[in-house]
């Protein structure tokens, strides 16, 4: 190693080497590359506080069971009249799960030790409801996002009332929180 460093090669910086070891961790690609192939590396934000730690956590967590119950629905209802509607709240919840996947490795939060429970236990629910027909799909559907939509208003509040209240993921929660009411009502 002394001789590639007097080499002019350099050992990585141990941020990039924490977001690989993070990425690898959440099931995402190589830390600092961009869906477009690019290399650039995500910039680090300074460790959350534990509010914000907890919130990331638990809408990763949540976003990843509502892709994978939208995934166990398409399963079975895909091809069906409902799999346009389908379709469209599955692609929303995956840019959902991508955004919390992001601010994983951007805040440096552990993920739950549930996801691969979540990861089973979501596509289960989704096919098992909709084996049960459009209407137990739809049941389903309308069920979780009413108590998403309530628990991201608590975490608003939470937000809001906070010394420093992070603007960014007000923004961010503010903004699924009406995707996901959007899909209480069908549209």
């Amino acid at each position: 190693m002394n001789g590639m460093l007097r080499r002019g090669l350099s050992r990585p910086e141990p941020r990039l080497l924490s977001m690989r070891c993070l990425s690898s961790a959440t099931g995402g690609g190589s830390a600092g590359t961009t869906e477009g192939g690019s290399s650039e590396a995500t910039p680090l934000r300074p460790r959350p506080n534990a509010l914000t730690d907890e919130i990331i956590r638990v809408d990763h967590a949540g976003e990843l069971g509502a892709d994978r119950i939208y995934a166990g629905q398409m399963a079975i209802l895909g091809n069906g009249p409902l799999g346009k509607t389908i379709g469209h709240m599955w692609e929303q919840e995956k840019e959902h799960r991508k955004q919390f996947e992001q601010l994983i490795q951007q805040h440096r939060v552990r993920p739950t030790i549930m996801t691969p429970i979540w990861n089973v236990a979501g596509f289960v629910l989704g096919a098992g409801t909709a084996l049960m027909g459009e209407k137990a799909a739809m049941a389903c559907t309308v069920a979780v996002e009413t108590v998403i939509v309530e628990h991201y208003n608590d975490q608003l509040r939470q937000i809001m009332e906070a010394p420093n209240p992070d603007k960014e993921l007000l923004a961010t929660i503010t903004k699924f929180r009406d995707e996901e009411q959007e899909h209480t009502t069908g549209h």
